[in-house]
């Protein structure tokens, strides 16, 4: 086996679709002004109370005028033509032109939790209410956790190495952190890594609720008049997550490919960390977390103290919140009260394998503009006195490194450390 070649990875850009808007420019715009992106479901009828979710708006494959209407019926699986148009616009982000060159050095990593939900959802009223004939030969594709990526590849003209980082909520993150070790080791120059899900289904949302995972909007709750407050991360009435779809996409690269294109870098991947808990498929284990943070600060070669901004996976839910902040005391001490902790899921909700790719896209933007993104819908709570939220609006705040958390399903666990440039 050949030896890293040790070469630096840097961020050229991004592209994102979330419940704040249809592109990463109006994501921001919109997280920066402190908006958020949640109402009563419109995807599907759902009978539960968690009933607010994060809908991307004005998304239609076909009125983009990316995709003609045959192919939109045929990728049905809404994650798939979601993926293409992200990956597009992280590219142009990016300034990368693609050339068969680039293209054969050009790996895409997209990670998912749940896979074409909404085409095999489809597949089976046909099945039921037209005959089994009815069912398209397109479904099998549509559930393929590599086909987001693989489509991307056919559309735009990369041949390297794609799949699937399956890492639940983390998925995004070990996109990141597995396409930057691929182009540490000399295997690719440019790697598209992020997540995707668009698990907006009725199945899919009361199975959520049901696990007692999602927030139940009684009449009595403040997010009952105002669905913008459903999630509320390190606040006192905390309930649960707000369900979200969403994609998120980074174009990374080595550092003498950026200068051959005359590229601008926005960040530096600086350390990657990576657990699992060995213990159960939802508690956390607080041990395995905490070593996961510990090894991407290891992993940049700097000190806890040298973290300057964290964005914390931060979800919502009681339990889920208190042991991140308990973890997040055991890797910084009393220094925790210095550093800036925000959860971006106050905004955009939980759009599971792409929240990571999300957050990290969002973290670093703001890193460039000198500044930390909030914690909307905040209310004080004494359990988290000892952490900086950044309640409700954003702040200036230079810093040159932060890191990025996500945490899933079956106790998988990645961090990532980002330096600014």
């Amino acid at each position: 086996m050949k030896a890293p070649m040790n070469r630096r990875v840097f961020v050229l850009g991004y592209g994102a679709a979330t419940p704040l808007g249809a592109t990463f420019d109006r994501t921001f715009e919109n997280a920066v002004a402190g908006k958020s992106g949640f109402r009563k479901i419109t995807r599907c009828e759902v009978k539960c109370l968690s009933n607010v979710v994060g809908e991307i708006p004005n998304w239609d494959p076909v009125a983009s005028g990316m995709f003609e209407k045959k192919e939109a019926h045929n990728w049905n699986a809404a994650f798939v033509l979601l993926t293409v148009a992200v990956c597009r616009e992280a590219l142009a982000n990016a300034g990368i032109v693609m050339e068969p060159g680039l293209g054969r050095r050009t790996a895409c990593l997209i990670g998912s939790a749940l896979n074409g939900m909404d085409a095999f959802r489809i597949a089976s009223e046909k099945y039921a209410n037209a005959g089994p004939l009815r069912v398209s030969p397109y479904l099998l594709p549509n559930l393929c956790g590599n086909m987001p990526a693989s489509k991307a590849g056919i559309d735009l003209g990369f041949t390297g190495p794609l799949f699937s980082p399956q890492g639940a909520c983390a998925s995004g993150n070990h996109a990141i952190g597995m396409g930057a070790r691929m182009i540490r080791d000399g295997d690719a120059d440019v790697v598209l890594a992020g997540g995707v899900d668009t698990p907006l289904v009725p199945e899919i949302v009361q199975g959520f609720a049901n696990m007692g995972a999602t927030i139940k909007i009684t009449p009595e709750d403040r997010a009952y008049a105002d669905p913008g407050q459903a999630s509320r991360p390190f606040s006192c009435d905390r309930k649960g997550m707000v369900l979200s779809e969403g994609c998120g996409v980074v174009v990374l690269a080595a550092e003498e490919v950026a200068k051959a294109h005359g590229l601008k870098p926005r960040a530096e991947v600086a350390g990657v960390g990576w657990t699992s808990d060995a213990l159960h498929f939802t508690s956390p284990n607080l041990e395995t977390i905490v070593r996961a943070m510990h090894q991407a600060i290891d992993d940049a070669q700097i000190d806890p103290r040298d973290i300057q901004y964290i964005n914390a996976h931060g979800t919502s839910t009681f339990k889920g919140d208190l042991s991140e902040a308990d973890c997040l005391r055991q890797v910084f001490g009393h220094h925790l009260g210095q550093i800036p902790v925000s959860s971006n899921k106050s905004q955009i909700g939980h759009t599971l394998g792409a929240a990571a790719a999300i957050e990290a896209a969002l973290s670093i933007e703001a890193m460039q503009m000198g500044m930390v993104l909030p914690t909307i819908n905040h209310c004080p709570a004494p359990d988290f006195d000892d952490l900086d939220v950044v309640p409700d609006t954003f702040r200036a705040h230079p810093h040159s490194f932060l890191l990025s958390n996500a945490y899933g399903f079956g106790g998988t666990n990645c961090c990532i450390v980002f330096k600014g440039v």
